[in-house]
């Protein structure tokens, strides 16, 4: 993880529309979302309330009545990984998703409209990981960012990250900033100089039963104290707490698998 900071903006801040390639939402399907309602809203300290119902049941979690991520159930017609999956903003989804055809990626679902929240579309990039494109209208995205239980960073862990940097460098626009080092293969992705998402390779350390995957990092008031909760709530840990240059980091799973990064702001 590297330049985490960058995308979290001012402690509290709130967002209008976001800027084309800007992950802009997170979402998560799974197969039994009341209960990962409870083991996210023990978590995070989120709520929840109905949102759009166009691939099943779906909710929008809520901290202190602000908008932060989605939750809903797989449809059994869908084969999507249970994973977080970050949303990229778009002012035309259609068109977007005719870049991402073309320049190798597969578009899985839609482009649909989701009722009066926006259009959208489920992608996969040449490497197959999993990513959403979002055109708002009524539903901008993420509506709040850096205070605890609201998504901090969004990074791609794939094997190299040259090949698929220069997939999202064209379908998106971003500006590329790799990091210069020796042993670190990393990426970042920047819109108007303010990196917005990495894309990290690990090459084999990759897990065999994921592959390439989008991550997501979410802050919190203390790791230690987080990662001790999410195991409490049936979760798992897959990396402990650790100190890095943006924080205390630790990478975990929730009771269905899906996997996430914890970070503390060390402000």
């Amino acid at each position: 993880m590297t330049e985490a900071r960058g995308s979290a903006g001012q402690y509290g801040a709130t967002h209008a529309r976001h800027a084309p390639g800007t992950p802009c939402w997170v979402s998560l399907m799974v197969h039994g979302p009341a209960a990962t309602q409870e083991f996210y809203g023990a978590l995070f300290g989120w709520e929840f309330q109905p949102g759009p119902q166009q691939l099943g049941p779906y909710v929008r979690a809520l901290l202190d009545g602000r908008e932060v991520a989605g939750i809903g159930q797989l449809p059994p017609d869908r084969h999507l990984p249970i994973a977080w999956t970050p949303y990229l903003a778009s002012n035309d989804v259609d068109l977007t998703a005719e870049s991402v055809r073309l320049c190798g990626g597969t578009v899985g679902v839609g482009p649909l409209d989701a009722a009066e929240a926006g259009r959208m579309a489920i992608c996969s990039d040449p490497s197959g990981a999993v990513f959403g494109l979002w055109q708002a209208a009524g539903h901008l995205g993420t509506a709040i960012t850096g205070v605890p239980g609201t998504p901090a960073w969004n990074e791609l862990l794939t094997f190299e990250s040259v090949n698929v940097a220069k997939f999202y460098e064209t379908v998106f626009g971003y500006e590329e900033e790799a990091v210069v080092s020796a042993d670190l293969d990393y990426v970042t992705l920047n819109i108007d100089g303010r990196p917005v998402a990495g894309v990290h390779g690990i090459g084999n350390a990759l897990p065999r039963d994921r592959g390439p995957h989008w991550m997501t990092y979410f802050e919190v008031a203390d790791t230690d104290e987080a990662v001790a909760h999410v195991v409490v709530l049936g979760g798992h840990v897959l990396r402990p707490a650790h100190d890095s240059a943006h924080g205390r980091v630790a990478t975990v799973a929730d009771p269905e698998g899906a996997r996430f990064s914890l970070i503390q702001d060390p402000r």
